[in-house]
């Protein structure tokens, strides 16, 4: 693991608050393609220089540099919610209204 990395994170154009963390320049191409697939469109959200101790909304910067090191990038998945399926089933009622 690197000291400091610089690192680019992508939004995806399927996934509500789904992230990846990729060091900066890195070739989509070059990912894995059944990661492409689910992700969608990577949309930019932001640059930055990333650290050990960085402190992220729901990560630290360790655990994004150890997941650089080890496959090349750092996916950021949703935090999982208890109500998902009663969410689900509301707006299931909305949609046959």
């Amino acid at each position: 693991m690197k000291e400091r990395e610089f690192v680019s994170v992508f939004r995806s154009s399927k996934k509500n608050n789904t992230y990846l963390f990729v060091r900066r320049g890195q070739v989509w191409e070059d990912l894995p393609e059944s990661l492409r697939g689910i992700f969608g469109q990577p949309v930019h959200s932001m640059d930055l220089v990333m650290t050990p101790d960085r402190k992220l909304a729901r990560t630290t910067g360790k655990q994004v540099l150890d997941a650089l090191a080890e496959k090349d990038f750092y996916l950021q998945m949703p935090e999982e919610q208890d109500s998902y399926v009663v969410d689900f089933r509301k707006k299931l009622e909305r949609r046959d209204r």
